[in-house]
């Protein structure tokens, strides 16, 4: 806790060389700790480590998980993955570093229940055999992946915030989610995304990065590095090393190619992981992709030696904790066995084992391997003493617990949602409005939201409603049927405005159909894309359309501010959006963005 001020000092210096260079400096830009708290930390990690055993050294490698809303909420899942029930016996039993929540396992009810499941982990971490507390986790990126919602303060996510193109707004973006994530007993946020999304194709990643461009990319890592960990004083996990922004395979499912020749991946992947190891990042997650550029021998990068170790640690300079992506993932499990691909992990570099399909199978391959010779206990010993010594640097070896009763005092506090708006405000791109007809004055006329989300077509009809429209929402989802294109055709026919919303928006996709069918009628029509902004490539020549890269609730109220006029959008295209026809040809170019 000690070092966090003078991360400022890196972030001052990697700002300025963005400024006048285009490109952040080099590793070697982020300051040293003052020496005496390295002493003090590495102090602590050696001490620590003299007194482990082996088994419990391997324990720290590795970051689980359990189902259930407590520590000690019995789950037959948790009994089939570990062979215990719930997760204060997990923790007694492989006694791990760490531990992820996820709101799809039901970790998540509300932010007091997240802080008592925190501290009940921590009281498991406690009375096991070590007693060394955990590194809770989890992955609040904001936008489509965000595993806490509200009462938590929600943004946009990280493409708007590169539409916004304000290192102060994402700054401040990542201090309010790690101050909320700190209250509520989570040191760790596996954030931010540093991918460069290139592919508009790309499946997993899109909007979950800041944009297509390298510097713009790399100042907003930066920048949310800062806001994590100087301003909050949590762990921000930059994110998934070597670079996954050029993909159209999503690595839970497939093995992702990134055809990068080395010299691409300098000036396209690399730039972003180089500004959040200057800006001082404590961990880097790595991606299951196969690079070929960097290592020809067919393995994801998670298990490759060449691009953990050899452009990770040797090329970047990167001192901090390298963690793998969740290990259950299809991508990193395709050639090898569970417990081989936590070996392997090792091998090449990685500190952390993140979610291993098989838990126990994985823990006895890294004791195998130690009882053989293949990986020497001073390797783990490598690895445990950089966790170690963030714990130490996080403050969790002396505060591992929140107080419970004062988690509402930080989440979702008043001035907080008004940053939270005001953000925002400053995201939503109007990217066409050919006959000048935005804004529209909504009061006293019927409005139907209709397309994508029955939440987010609530939601929206709300605010429309709010400022003085008759509005009903109709939702006909992601892949309307003719029934349902017939049904938001008739209530568009009794309306003066239709907002349409698109999300993913395919060649092959019957929202086309939809938007065709409502512009055919006499309904003033407003094309929104509340996901990814390339939907209007398949759109023709659509008179009104609006990107908000996000269906969170606050994107959504400043949407409603755009189409009535209350604001004037300022959101700039992070990407460049191409045609569907001619992929070379660029229809809306990156910083496009109309206003009135």
């Amino acid at each position: 806790m000690h070092r966090r001020p003078l991360r400022a000092v890196a972030a001052l210096t990697a700002a300025v060389a963005l400024a006048i260079t285009g490109a952040p400096m080099a590793a070697s830009a982020a300051p040293a700790s003052p020496p005496g708290h390295e002493r003090a930390a590495a102090a602590y990690a050696q001490t620590t480590m003299a007194s482990m055993t082996l088994e419990q050294k391997i324990g720290q490698l590795f970051i689980l998980f359990a189902y259930g809303p407590t520590a000690t909420t019995d789950d037959p899942r948790n009994t089939a993955l570990y062979g215990e029930a719930d997760a204060a016996d997990i923790i007694s039993e492989y006694e791990p570093g760490g531990f992820i929540l996820f709101s799809a396992r039901d970790n998540v009810t509300d932010p007091v229940q997240v802080a008592t499941l925190a501290n009940g982990l921590q009281d498991a971490a406690q009375h096991a055999g070590a007693g060394i507390p955990l590194l809770v986790s989890t992955d609040q990126e904001q936008g489509i992946v965000t595993r806490i919602g509200s009462p938590a303060t929600l943004f946009p996510g990280s493409m708007a915030l590169g539409a916004g193109r304000s290192a102060k707004d994402t700054r401040k973006a990542a201090a309010i989610t790690g101050q909320e994530l700190a209250a509520m007993g989570i040191q760790q946020n596996n954030a931010p995304d540093a991918d460069v999304n290139v592919n508009p194709d790309n499946p997993v990643i899109g909007v979950r990065s800041f944009s297509s461009d390298p510097a713009l990319v790399s100042e907003l890592t930066a920048a949310a590095v800062h806001g994590y960990q100087d301003d909050a004083g949590i762990v921000a996990t930059a994110k998934h090393f070597p670079g996954h922004g050029d993909t159209a395979t999503d690595s839970h499912t497939g093995l992702p190619l990134i055809t990068h020749t080395l010299e691409q991946w300098q000036q396209i992947d690399a730039p972003p992981f180089k500004a959040a190891i200057a800006a001082g990042v404590d961990s880097i997650m790595t991606a299951h992709i196969v690079v070929p550029a960097l290592d020809d021998s067919g393995d994801p990068a998670t298990l490759s030696k060449k691009i953990v170790t050899g452009q990770l640690r040797d090329a970047l300079g990167f001192q901090g904790v390298i963690v793998t992506d969740g290990l259950e993932m299809a991508a990193v499990r395709q050639k090898y066995g569970d417990g081989e691909v936590a070996v392997r992990a090792l091998e090449a570099g990685v500190d952390q084992l993140l979610l291993p399909a098989a838990p126990q199978e994985a823990y006895r391959a890294v004791e195998d391997a130690v009882a053989t010779g293949r990986i020497t206990e001073q390797r783990i010993d490598e690895s445990v003493e950089r966790i170690l010594k963030m714990k130490y640097d996080q403050g969790v070896t002396t505060h591992a617990k929140v107080d419970t009763g004062k988690v509402m005092n930080v989440v979702g506090k008043n001035s907080s949602l008004r940053a939270a708006e005001k953000i925002t405000d400053r995201t939503t791109t109007l990217i066409r409005n050919e006959n000048g007809a935005l804004p529209v004055a909504v009061d006293g006329k019927k409005v139907l939201v209709t397309g994508y989300g029955v939440v987010t077509g609530q939601t929206l009809a709300g605010e429309l409603t709010a400022r003085g429209a008759d509005a009903t929402a109709l939702s006909t989802g992601t892949a309307p049927t003719q029934a349902q294109i017939d049904q938001a055709v008739a209530a568009a026919q009794t309306s003066d405005v239709t907002v349409v919303l698109t999300n993913g928006m395919t060649a092959t996709s019957t929202q086309k159909a939809l938007v065709a069918a409502l512009d055919a009628t006499d309904s003033h029509l407003v094309v929104v894309g509340v996901r990814n902004p390339y939907d209007i490539n398949q759109l023709g020549d659509v008179d009104d359309y609006i990107a908000t890269y996000s269906y969170a609730a606050p994107a959504l109220t400043s949407l409603a501010k755009v189409i009535t006029g209350e604001i004037s959008p300022t959101g700039k295209l992070p990407v460049d959006i191409y045609s569907a026809d001619h992929p070379t040809q660029i229809l809306y170019p990156f910083g496009h963005g109309l206003t009135w």
